[in-house]
């Protein structure tokens, strides 16, 4: 992945991840607040904004640390869609996808930690 290429996807992440929160505090707050699910959003929207610096910082170098930066994305896109689709559709077997996406953040988080062990070493 190019360098320019991760930033483009950080920087949609990033929109995506203000979008989501204004449109469930505003257009959705009524359906999220019939379904209960307000709470579900907001954790959707706190870990895809937390996580989008961790994709620009992924991109600092001259390379992309690929395969970690994909963890993230991925990470982000089954922990906070799964959540976010539960909040609106009720649909309850969403939250079983979930936890692989919060696997995948943690790989990730994972992947930093032996990315600095390696350059110790």
């Amino acid at each position: 992945m190019t360098p320019r290429a991760a930033i483009q996807v950080a920087g949609i992440t990033g929109v995506l991840a203000v979008a989501l929160g204004a449109f469930g505090a505003h257009a959705l707050k009524g359906l999220l607040e019939a379904n209960h699910t307000r709470e579900i959003w907001s954790t959707a929207v706190l870990y895809h904004l937390v996580h989008v610096p961790v994709l620009l910082w992924l991109v600092r170098g001259a390379a992309v640390q690929t395969v970690t930066f994909l963890m993230f994305t991925g990470g982000i896109i089954l922990f906070s869609g799964s959540l976010y689709a539960l909040a609106v559709t009720g649909i309850t077997w969403l939250g079983a996808i979930t936890p692989l996406g919060g696997l995948l953040l943690m790989m990730g988080w994972g992947m930093i930690v032996l990315s600095a062990y390696r350059s110790e070493s």
